[in-house]
């Protein structure tokens, strides 16, 4: 007799009862609880948020002086196609004013290719005896010398500048030194401060007095005469700075040169930490 004949269900090798019946657990108290995220969330960006960040500054205010020239155009000619063009005619004009002023940012703001191509130059003078520091700071200040070249010539100061090429270099008068329409008189009064600063700490340090030698080595555009003497600064062209100290005469013996680099490193301290 069948096993449906007795009333009793149908044994089909499992001892348990399909799931779907009454083993499956309670989803009331079972449920996993939602996984948390692992990342954090990103804020969508927009073009407001895009707009106040720092870099994007120039940008709103070339918006703001367009509106406003479009508008004042417009209004005294009575035509919308005249407030279009002065619009357009504002905007340019800022745009050539901030391509022009980037140019006169000083060079201790900011890492400079020129400090790095004067660097590589003066390393091949080692083998020559003389010794360099770079990147060395005036106590008391945000002033900072770019190289310190002490040799059998002298001693040194040396500001590395990248200027824009596009802008040319003149002198006026031997007295004014000029990039494009901006006058370089505050570059040429750092040089020769911090030369000054640091032949008195050194010659304070070693008991007597010593001269170094304020300079300006500028990169990108071209310079129109060799070595030049503006304010007490030399002046030249990048590439220049080895035959510049070499082609001087000898004034320093070794003893003196060690001495001197010694007293340099210890009252210019470096203006960023070692390593």
């Amino acid at each position: 007799m069948s096993h449906v004949d007795h009333g009793h269900p149908q044994d089909d090798g499992h001892k348990q009862s399909p799931i779907w019946v009454s083993d499956r657990p309670d989803q009331s108290s079972a449920r996993p609880s939602p996984r948390t995220p692992s990342f954090a969330p990103v804020e969508r960006a927009s073009l407001r948020s895009l707009l106040h960040e720092r870099k994007y500054l120039p940008l709103r205010h070339r918006v703001v002086i367009a509106v406003v020239a479009g508008v004042i155009t417009g209004i005294l000619l009575a035509d919308w196609r005249a407030g279009v063009t002065g619009a357009v005619l504002a905007a340019i004009g800022h745009t050539v004013y901030c391509a022009r002023s980037a140019s006169s940012v000083p060079a201790w703001r900011r890492p400079s290719v020129a400090e790095r191509r004067t660097e590589a130059q003066l390393k091949k003078l080692e083998r020559n005896g003389y010794r360099t520091l770079h990147a060395r700071a005036i106590p008391g200040s945000e002033a900072q010398i770019d190289h310190l070249v002490i040799g059998p010539t002298g001693v040194y100061a040396v500001d590395s500048e990248k200027w824009d090429k596009r802008l040319p270099v003149r002198v006026q008068s031997g007295k004014k030194l000029f990039h494009g329409p901006f006058d370089r008189k505050d570059r040429l009064k750092e040089a020769a401060w911090e030369a000054s600063q640091a032949a008195s700490l050194i010659g304070k340090k070693i008991g007597r007095e010593i001269n170094v030698v304020p300079s300006l080595a500028i990169y990108g555009p071209a310079i129109p005469w060799k070595i030049l003497n503006i304010r007490q600064v030399d002046v030249f062209e990048g590439s220049r700075v080895r035959k510049w100290i070499t082609k001087r005469e000898r004034s320093l013996t070794e003893e003196e040169i060690e001495e001197i680099y010694q007293a340099a490193a210890q009252t210019l301290p470096p203006r960023y930490a070692e390593g």
